[in-house]
């Protein structure tokens, strides 16, 4: 479990854009946080760090956003209008667990479960699985705003 804090929405694009550069293809990667915590800030980091050029907007509405041209696809999820595990199954989003590319879901505690951040750590009662229980590469991320400008954020890695 890692912990850093940023102190700008540049530094958090920073770190996403740290990771894109990092990321195999199949991570899933998923971010808990209140609105405005800087989740999709982080996304658009990463996306420019996987060299994708198209402009990043969180998918409230269209619930996901595919990005092409870059050195992997991302496939960027939204679960805010989505209340419960069964409504996200039955949105057929599932299969956005085992990307051919990157898939980042924004509310993933919807999907994942309960997840609390704790000064310094990041608890999940369950992390993604497919429906043969194979566990995938996953980053839980957890971001505490501190300031307005500042920002705590956590997180875990698990799977192969």
């Amino acid at each position: 479990m890692a912990t850093c804090i940023s102190h700008s929405p540049a530094e958090t694009a920073a770190l996403g854009e740290q990771w894109g550069r990092a990321a195999a293809s199949g991570l899933v990667i998923g971010l808990c946080g209140d609105l405005g915590a800087g989740k999709t800030r982080l996304v658009k980091g990463l996306a420019r760090g996987l060299g994708i050029a198209a402009r990043v907007h969180s998918p409230t509405f269209a619930l996901v956003n595919i990005y092409n041209g870059g050195r992997l696809t991302l496939f960027h999820l939204d679960l805010y209008r989505l209340e419960t595990r069964e409504q996200i199954l039955t949105a057929g989003l599932e299969e956005y667990l085992k990307p051919n590319g990157v898939t980042v879901v924004e509310w993933a505690e919807r999907w994942f479960g309960e997840v609390r951040s704790h000064k310094s750590s990041v608890i999940s009662q369950q992390s993604p699985v497919t429906d043969h229980q194979l566990l995938i590469p996953f980053r839980l991320v957890q971001i505490d705003v501190l300031s307005e400008t500042e920002r705590r954020i956590i997180y875990e890695d698990s799977g192969p």
